[in-house]
């Protein structure tokens, strides 16, 4: 049997560093910050938790699928969770919002649900590394078709499929398309994707926002001929839209 070289070792080694490095850098871009522990009486669906102290837990950044539950379930296996959160660290009714970690686990509840298919990631996560960790995360398993990806009703919407969208009113999705132009009007930025707003869909974005986009590569000026991919929950004005609140909503996908 030959020996490696020490020199390809050494390589290799210094590779393997790297990566551990570059995990290492990832983790610490987002800026989670611990807010304690807590124990889970009863698991409610597949982003909410019970926790034994009378706490109700919100799993911030995610929408889960019907499923999801179960798969919660599993993850959590009787072991304490540790929670962090990224913002107020509660919502408007009062429920506990944060990341999870179940026992010494690296990875979020979060991102475990992303990767098994189980839950998208939702419209407003707050910070762009945790945003690109959890939608890499949504991404391997919408390619591998895991979860909720194996079936054909959660594949993103088309936006000229403008029945579908009407359909899907007052609900979370994702929806992709060529934007055909940019318009402003008062304070109000449209990104069009057909050329009747009372009929096509378009993507709103509040013109005091428009420098958010741009600082994370999304100058909404310039998505005009780009396809690209939009998450949220589709309302009606005229035609079907989707109200933009942050960058993390926009992918593109050309």
């Amino acid at each position: 049997m030959k020996r490696r070289p020490r020199r390809n070792l050494a390589m290799i080694s210094a590779a393997a560093f790297a990566l551990l490095g570059c995990d290492a850098v990832a983790q610490q871009r987002c800026p989670l910050t611990a807010i304690g522990t807590a124990t889970v009486a009863a698991v409610r669906d597949g982003r909410t938790l019970m926790l034994t102290d009378g706490r109700e837990l919100r799993l911030a950044a995610i929408e889960a699928g019907a499923d999801g539950g179960g798969a919660l379930q599993s993850l959590i296996a009787g072991r304490p969770l540790r929670l962090e959160r990224l913002g107020a660290e509660s919502d408007r009714y009062g429920r506990l919002v944060a990341y999870a970690f179940a026992g010494e686990a690296q990875q979020s509840l979060q991102a475990a649900l992303l990767e098994q298919g189980q839950a998208r990631v939702s419209v407003r996560i707050g910070d762009k590394a945790c945003a690109e960790t959890l939608l890499t995360a949504e991404r391997s398993a919408r390619a591998a078709g895991r979860g909720l990806w194996a079936d054909p009703n959660f594949a993103p919407l088309r936006a000229e499929n403008l029945p579908r969208l009407q359909a899907e009113k007052g609900h979370f999705a994702l929806i992709e398309g060529k934007v055909l132009s940019v318009r402003e009007s008062g304070a109000t930025i449209y990104v069009n994707f057909g050329r009747r707003w009372t009929r096509d869909f378009t993507v709103i974005i509040l013109k005091r926002q428009q420098r958010t986009f741009a600082a994370a590569g999304l100058e909404p000026k310039r998505l005009e001929g780009r396809r690209i991919r939009v998450r949220g929950w589709i309302e009606r004005r005229g035609g079907p839209i989707v109200v933009a609140e942050a960058p993390e909503q926009i992918e593109l996908v050309d």
